[in-house]
């Protein structure tokens, strides 16, 4: 069995498609995920499970629509998918302020074409850049006055999507990577 993270994008945001982090554990039981913990109400998922991303992926967005009777893209990622991730990221080093980065997760990776044409986009001093399913990016204020959203990159590269802010990033891999202890 591995360790892996789900990512729902979009739910309790503005008091929008509420769900109880509580309801979606129990459903993620009911469908053999094992070892099931939430992390902050935004729709972050830490579970056990054989299944391929893929797999999960689609079951988890069919459940919750059934359930819940809303569209909520969700992505999976393997701890060392997360790993990787988080090696990867251009703009993170000792000395990076970490509330400037995000990552943007993407479910599959654009085509050539679309990476090609988001990559004309240039929004100084933001900058981002896009490594397989990874959009990494460092804004130089906040996230929300940035013109690098998830939405942008949802509409240029033609791919659903959700980001979260790096301190989330660390915060999930700690707890995919390392024994849970007590609850979370």
């Amino acid at each position: 069995m591995k360790r892996k993270i789900a990512i729902l994008r979009g739910i309790n945001v503005g008091g929008k498609r509420k769900i109880l982090m509580a309801d979606l554990k129990d459903l993620c039981e009911t469908l053999g995920l094992e070892d099931v913990r939430s992390y902050i109400q935004s729709g972050n998922l830490i579970f056990t499970s054989d299944k391929i991303n893929s797999e999960l992926e689609e079951n988890l967005e069919k459940a919750i629509a059934d359930k819940f009777g809303f569209d909520v893209p969700v992505i999976v990622r393997s701890a060392e998918e997360l790993q990787n991730s988080i090696d990867k990221n251009p703009f993170f080093d000792e000395d990076t302020d970490i509330d400037r980065l995000h990552l943007t997760f993407l479910k599959e990776k654009p085509t050539k074409e679309n990476l090609e044409t988001t990559l004309t986009y240039n929004y100084e001093p933001d900058k981002f850049k896009i490594d397989g399913k990874d959009v990494f990016i460092f804004c130089t204020g906040k996230y929300h006055q940035s013109k690098l959203t998830n939405d942008f990159f949802e509409k240029k590269l033609k791919k659903r999507a959700t980001t979260r802010n790096w301190k989330t990033v660390l915060k999930l891999y700690e707890f995919v990577s390392f024994p849970f202890s007590g609850p979370v």
